[in-house]
């Protein structure tokens, strides 16, 4: 089995990044050296990917300034360094290609988190995101520990709804106006798989979206 966490450190120890290794893909913390890569996704793929993110009424969208995007950086570091969540942007062949995140990390009774993501819309479709969500699930038990990890999709963005079913997480139910998207409350199905599922599982997922065939 090849290495795939490079440079995890405990957050006293901060001499380099986070970074996970897939099949393909790479997954390490933005940083500001990244902000023309993820200027120009994201101003390209704006409406695409608008139209699926927490907004309020009237609210403004994402700011692709630079000084916004430092802020974005500064705060995805703050999060990790109090363990309250982990932001990793995907890369392909050195290319930066979308982001996936572990965010919401409740410890005490709870151990849980919740995954988010997004991808460049050039390349949906090429299997990059199930395999970047399976490694922040590797992560999430394997280094952090958790008990429990869900994402949220709206029922019609029938694109996130096929990472979920490709890593054929358990659907738990529908939370009706769960969320404000792009300045609407709007329903979520709700997927989690919880850490003795992954132990079940982890050799399968691993098989079929981590490791090199």
């Amino acid at each position: 089995m090849k290495s795939w966490i490079i440079g995890h450190q405990s957050r006293h120890q901060d001499s380099s990044p986070l970074t996970l290794k897939g099949r393909r893909v790479t997954l390490r913390p933005l940083s500001y050296l990244d902000y023309e890569q993820w200027n120009e996704v994201r101003t390209r793929c704006h409406s695409w990917l608008t139209r699926w993110e927490p907004r309020l009424p009237n609210g403004p969208h994402v700011d692709v300034s630079e000084l916004a995007f430092k802020a974005r950086v500064n705060s995805i570091e703050r999060d990790r360094e109090l363990g309250t969540g982990f932001g990793f942007g995907i890369f392909y062949e050195s290319h930066f290609v979308g982001e996936v995140n572990l965010s919401s990390i409740m410890r005490g009774a709870f151990q849980s988190g919740t995954v988010g993501y997004w991808i460049d819309k050039k390349v949906a479709g090429n299997g990059f995101m199930p395999e970047s969500v399976a490694l922040i699930l590797k992560f999430a038990f394997e280094i952090l520990n958790l008990h429990r990890v869900e994402i949220a999709i709206v029922p019609r963005n029938t694109a996130s709804t096929r990472v979920v079913e490709k890593l054929r997480l358990r659907f738990e139910g529908l939370s009706e106006r769960f969320l404000l998207i792009d300045g609407v409350w709007e329903d979520h199905n709700r997927f989690a798989i919880l850490s003795d599922e992954w132990l079940e599982r982890r050799q399968e997922i691993e098989d079929e979206f981590i490791e090199s065939t």
